[in-house]
């Protein structure tokens, strides 16, 4: 059966998402502003932890880093988190309505 995590967190005028789908094949997606910047497919259900990069588009570009990793509880099976400016920023899940 198929998985289905999402993160989210606004930055200033930016927005970050992480969308991971597992299940036989994992997929796992870096969205910024909408748009997808890095992503990331394995056969099984993920290793972690895992790290994708992108940017965000100011002048000069603006590196940032997510961060996935297991947390041994079945409620909240991944954490995942920002990396920006030298700061880490825990990115909250969201629930499906």
């Amino acid at each position: 059966m198929r998985q289905r995590h999402s993160f989210h967190l606004d930055r200033g005028d930016h927005s970050v998402t992480v969308n991971v789908r597992s299940g036989w094949i994992t997929e796992t997606e870096l969205l910024v502003d909408g748009r997808e910047l890095a992503f990331h497919r394995v056969h099984g259900h993920g290793v972690y932890p895992l790290t994708l990069a992108a940017e965000l588009a100011e002048e000069p570009p603006l590196p940032l880093a997510v961060r996935l990793e297991r947390t041994g509880t079945p409620e909240h099976p991944l954490a995942c988190v920002l990396e920006l400016r030298g700061a880490v920023h825990p990115m909250p899940e969201q629930t499906e309505h």
